[in-house]
Protein backbone atom coordinates (compact mmCIF):
# COMPACT_ATOMS: atom_id res chain seq x y z
CA UNK A 1 0.00 0.00 0.00
CA UNK A 2 2.53 2.51 0.93
CA UNK A 3 4.10 2.11 -2.65
CA UNK A 4 1.32 2.95 -4.13
CA UNK A 5 0.64 6.33 -2.36
CA UNK A 6 3.68 8.21 -3.79
CA UNK A 7 2.55 6.89 -7.29
CA UNK A 8 -0.77 8.67 -6.74
CA UNK A 9 0.94 11.57 -5.51
CA UNK A 10 3.20 11.78 -8.48
CA UNK A 11 0.31 11.45 -10.51
CA UNK A 12 -1.53 14.59 -8.84
CA UNK A 13 1.25 16.83 -9.44
CA UNK A 14 1.78 15.66 -13.53
CA UNK A 15 -0.58 17.96 -14.61
CA UNK A 16 0.84 21.00 -12.37
CA UNK A 17 4.23 20.26 -13.53
CA UNK A 18 3.55 19.82 -17.20
CA UNK A 19 2.81 22.50 -19.81
CA UNK A 20 -1.06 23.46 -20.48
CA UNK A 21 -2.22 23.46 -24.03
CA UNK A 22 -3.47 26.85 -25.49
CA UNK A 23 -6.44 27.81 -25.55
CA UNK A 24 -6.62 28.64 -29.39
CA UNK A 25 -4.68 26.38 -31.40
CA UNK A 26 -2.78 26.58 -34.93
CA UNK A 27 -5.13 27.36 -37.77
CA UNK A 28 -7.21 29.62 -35.30
CA UNK A 29 -8.78 32.90 -36.24
CA UNK A 30 -7.23 35.47 -33.74
CA UNK A 31 -9.98 38.00 -31.88
CA UNK A 32 -9.15 41.53 -32.91
CA UNK A 33 -9.69 43.77 -30.29
CA UNK A 34 -8.78 47.73 -29.02
CA UNK A 35 -7.31 48.17 -25.88
CA UNK A 36 -4.96 50.69 -24.01
CA UNK A 37 -1.64 50.11 -22.53
CA UNK A 38 1.99 51.33 -22.79
CA UNK A 39 5.31 51.24 -24.18
CA UNK A 40 8.13 53.31 -22.86
CA UNK A 41 5.93 54.68 -19.86
CA UNK A 42 3.60 56.49 -22.39
CA UNK A 43 0.01 55.64 -23.42
CA UNK A 44 -0.40 53.57 -26.71
CA UNK A 45 -3.50 52.46 -27.81
CA UNK A 46 -3.51 49.14 -29.49
CA UNK A 47 -5.66 47.99 -32.53
CA UNK A 48 -4.75 44.32 -33.14
CA UNK A 49 -5.78 44.25 -36.87
CA UNK A 50 -3.33 47.48 -37.19
CA UNK A 51 -0.24 46.02 -35.96
CA UNK A 52 -0.58 42.64 -38.08
CA UNK A 53 -0.25 45.09 -41.19
CA UNK A 54 3.54 45.72 -40.29
CA UNK A 55 3.70 41.70 -39.97
CA UNK A 56 3.47 39.04 -37.53
CA UNK A 57 2.51 39.77 -33.81
CA UNK A 58 3.78 37.89 -30.87
CA UNK A 59 0.77 38.30 -28.14
CA UNK A 60 1.90 36.84 -25.28
CA UNK A 61 -0.14 37.33 -21.80
CA UNK A 62 1.36 37.20 -18.18
CA UNK A 63 -0.60 37.04 -14.52
CA UNK A 64 0.66 39.83 -13.28
CA UNK A 65 3.30 43.07 -13.52
CA UNK A 66 5.86 42.65 -10.84
CA UNK A 67 5.93 39.51 -10.17
CA UNK A 68 9.01 37.08 -10.34
CA UNK A 69 8.17 35.34 -13.44
CA UNK A 70 6.83 38.02 -15.29
CA UNK A 71 9.31 40.48 -14.50
CA UNK A 72 11.84 37.65 -16.26
CA UNK A 73 9.65 36.88 -19.31
CA UNK A 74 9.23 40.85 -20.01
CA UNK A 75 13.24 41.21 -19.56
CA UNK A 76 13.94 37.92 -21.80
CA UNK A 77 11.69 39.36 -24.55
CA UNK A 78 13.23 42.98 -23.95
CA UNK A 79 16.53 41.23 -24.47
CA UNK A 80 15.39 39.78 -27.51
CA UNK A 81 13.45 42.06 -28.99
CA UNK A 82 16.11 43.22 -32.03
CA UNK A 83 15.69 39.55 -33.15
CA UNK A 84 12.06 39.64 -33.09
CA UNK A 85 12.06 43.22 -35.09
CA UNK A 86 14.71 41.62 -37.41
CA UNK A 87 12.52 38.98 -38.67
CA UNK A 88 9.47 41.82 -39.02
CA UNK A 89 7.39 40.83 -35.65
CA UNK A 90 5.28 43.33 -33.46
CA UNK A 91 6.11 41.84 -29.33
CA UNK A 92 2.77 42.92 -27.33
CA UNK A 93 2.42 41.58 -23.54
CA UNK A 94 -0.99 41.35 -22.22
CA UNK A 95 -2.69 41.21 -18.34
CA UNK A 96 -5.48 42.52 -16.80
CA UNK A 97 -2.94 45.15 -15.12
CA UNK A 98 -4.21 48.74 -15.32
CA UNK A 99 -2.43 51.22 -17.63
CA UNK A 100 -0.76 53.23 -14.91
CA UNK A 101 0.55 49.94 -13.43
CA UNK A 102 1.50 48.78 -17.34
CA UNK A 103 3.02 52.38 -17.64
CA UNK A 104 5.27 51.62 -14.52
CA UNK A 105 5.98 48.25 -15.96
CA UNK A 106 6.88 49.00 -19.57
CA UNK A 107 9.95 50.92 -18.27
CA UNK A 108 10.60 48.91 -15.77
CA UNK A 109 10.99 45.76 -17.47
CA UNK A 110 10.33 45.92 -20.70
CA UNK A 111 13.17 48.43 -21.00
CA UNK A 112 10.54 50.53 -23.10
CA UNK A 113 11.47 48.33 -26.01
CA UNK A 114 7.91 46.75 -26.45
CA UNK A 115 4.25 47.17 -25.13
CA UNK A 116 1.83 45.96 -22.87
CA UNK A 117 -1.27 46.01 -22.87
CA UNK A 118 -4.42 45.75 -20.94
CA UNK A 119 -6.02 42.60 -21.44
CA UNK A 120 -9.91 43.34 -20.75
CA UNK A 121 -12.41 40.40 -19.22
CA UNK A 122 -13.63 39.94 -23.00
CA UNK A 123 -10.19 39.40 -24.22
CA UNK A 124 -9.50 37.01 -21.83
CA UNK A 125 -12.74 34.83 -22.41
CA UNK A 126 -11.70 35.35 -26.59
CA UNK A 127 -8.12 34.56 -25.80
CA UNK A 128 -9.14 31.60 -23.32
CA UNK A 129 -6.59 32.83 -21.12
CA UNK A 130 -8.19 33.42 -17.33
CA UNK A 131 -6.22 31.39 -14.56
CA UNK A 132 -9.43 31.47 -12.94
CA UNK A 133 -8.12 33.36 -9.81
CA UNK A 134 -8.25 36.62 -8.71
CA UNK A 135 -5.44 39.33 -8.01
CA UNK A 136 -5.01 41.69 -5.31
CA UNK A 137 -3.70 45.07 -6.66
CA UNK A 138 -0.94 47.60 -4.87
CA UNK A 139 -4.49 49.90 -4.99
CA UNK A 140 -6.53 46.98 -3.35
CA UNK A 141 -8.90 46.34 -6.47
CA UNK A 142 -9.49 42.55 -7.35
CA UNK A 143 -9.17 41.63 -10.87
CA UNK A 144 -8.92 38.62 -13.32
CA UNK A 145 -5.41 37.08 -13.56
CA UNK A 146 -4.73 35.49 -17.05
CA UNK A 147 -2.23 32.49 -17.24
CA UNK A 148 1.16 32.60 -19.12
CA UNK A 149 0.60 31.84 -23.14
CA UNK A 150 2.09 33.03 -26.41
CA UNK A 151 0.66 33.16 -29.65
CA UNK A 152 2.37 34.27 -32.81
CA UNK A 153 -0.17 35.64 -35.03
CA UNK A 154 0.25 35.95 -38.81
CA UNK A 155 -0.36 38.95 -41.13
CA UNK A 156 -3.89 37.24 -42.31
CA UNK A 157 -4.72 37.09 -38.15
CA UNK A 158 -4.21 33.17 -38.34
CA UNK A 159 -2.42 32.23 -35.07
CA UNK A 160 0.61 29.96 -36.11
CA UNK A 161 2.04 29.51 -33.14
CA UNK A 162 0.62 28.70 -29.59
CA UNK A 163 2.14 28.03 -26.21
CA UNK A 164 0.82 27.56 -23.00
CA UNK A 165 3.00 27.18 -19.61
CA UNK A 166 3.31 29.07 -16.78
CA UNK A 167 7.16 29.22 -16.27
CA UNK A 168 8.41 32.12 -18.58
CA UNK A 169 11.08 29.21 -20.27
CA UNK A 170 10.56 28.38 -23.39
CA UNK A 171 7.75 31.27 -24.34
CA UNK A 172 10.99 33.83 -26.31
CA UNK A 173 12.73 30.61 -27.91
CA UNK A 174 9.21 29.24 -29.07
CA UNK A 175 7.69 32.57 -30.33
CA UNK A 176 11.11 33.68 -31.78
CA UNK A 177 11.75 30.43 -33.78
CA UNK A 178 7.79 30.27 -34.95
CA UNK A 179 8.34 33.91 -35.94
CA UNK A 180 11.36 32.89 -37.73
CA UNK A 181 10.15 30.07 -39.62
CA UNK A 182 6.90 31.98 -41.18
CA UNK A 183 9.52 34.16 -42.68
CA UNK A 184 11.62 31.61 -44.49
CA UNK A 185 8.05 30.88 -45.96
CA UNK A 186 7.08 34.34 -46.56
CA UNK A 187 10.22 36.43 -47.88
CA UNK A 188 9.93 40.46 -47.65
Amino acid sequence: MTMRLPLFLAALALPLAAPAYAALNEGARAPDFTTDGAIAGKSFHLHLAEQLKKGPVVLYFFPAAFTGGCNAEAKAFAQSIDKFKAAGATVIGMSADSVPQLKKFSTAHCAGKFAVANASPKVIADYDVSLGQTFKTPEGVERAVTDRTSYVIAPDGTIIYAHSDMSPAGHITGTLAAVRKWRADHPR
